[in-house]
């Protein structure tokens, strides 16, 4: 929730021994191509379908608490899955069992059993913590709730023209032809497949798993229906996402920037421009205790 800048640089610590860093035109794991494209900050490796560095990550991703939040599931587990070739993309974890976890090292029955019970329950997260945890370039877990919200199943969602995705609110075209060559692959959709094999029912065509998608109706017509928040400053009561969790299951959304269509800031301490923005915009400002009493939790 902080921007980083550079204050300074300590150039009296410096040893005599420092070159310039010159960005590699290859990538480190798997020799591939890497690219930049205009306007980013990010260099990417090209080969997203079998670079090792870039399966390690994903998997480490989709274990995330906003992804698919299996606990037990960290860096030293995940790099003997690949070692020992038992895991090739994330359909491939719900294949494991105890014996073979048990076998990893400084694993143990307990944490095997531990492990699996974690990857069993992920079976039955949500659409959006799906999405979320396909590591889809420009979908975050933001854009990651509005296309689970819009189409409620990933059948749907696979299918959807770009120009359907693009007009979607938070979405646009940038994410929308991002979400598109995503389900074009070959290779996801195989996967996709797979994880519905096994059992998990985001995946299954038909499933209907999103809050104001057939989920719980309730939330999509609550107290807060069809209106929009922006959060700003640091929260006493709630972290940035418990504040946003708690709107949502009341009907309401959270964006990131203030719009006249903004029908309330939240600002915490030391807010940003957002706040600035409200005030300019005559949008609605709440303080932490006036954001308590609208949602009953004074």
């Amino acid at each position: 929730e902080i921007i980083p800048e550079v204050v300074r640089v300590e150039t009296a610590l410096r040893s005599g021994e420092e070159r310039p860093f010159r960005m590699p035109d290859r990538c480190p794991a798997c020799g591939a191509a890497v690219v930049r494209l205009p306007g980013e900050a990010a260099t990417r490796c090209t080969n997203r379908a079998s670079c090792p560095a870039q399966l390690r990550e994903g998997l480490l991703h989709w274990a995330s608490r906003p992804g698919m939040d299996i606990d037990g599931l960290g860096p030293a587990v995940v790099d003997q899955l690949l070692a020992r070739g038992l895991v090739h993309d994330a359909s491939d974890l719900y294949a494991l069992d105890v014996p073979a976890l048990a076998a990893l090292e400084r694993m143990g029955q307990k944490s095997a059993e531990n492990l699996v019970r974690a990857i069993d329950a992920s079976r039955q997260r949500p659409l959006r913590q799906l999405l979320y945890a396909f590591g889809i370039e420009l979908v975050g877990e933001r854009a990651a709730r509005e296309l689970a919200r819009a189409f409620g199943d990933i059948g749907r969602l696979a299918e959807a023209e770009e120009a359907v995705l693009a007009a979607i609110p938070g979405i646009g075209p940038k994410i929308a032809r991002s979400v598109r060559a995503f389900f074009a692959q070959p290779q996801n959709r195989e996967m996709i497949a797979r994880l519905a094999e096994r059992g998990v029912v985001a995946a299954r065509a038909g499933a209907v798993t999103e809050p104001g998608a057939g989920e719980t109706p309730a939330a999509a017509e609550g107290p807060l229906a069809g209106k929009t928040f922006v959060l700003t400053g640091t929260l006493e009561r709630f972290t940035r996402r418990e504040a946003q969790a708690l709107i949502e299951e009341l009907g309401g959304r959270v964006t990131d920037s203030v719009s006249r269509k903004t029908d309330y800031v939240v600002a915490g301490r030391d807010p940003g421009s957002k706040l600035d923005r409200a005030h300019q915009l005559g949008v609605t400002v709440l303080d932490e205790a006036a954001f308590l009493e609208l949602v009953g939790r004074a």
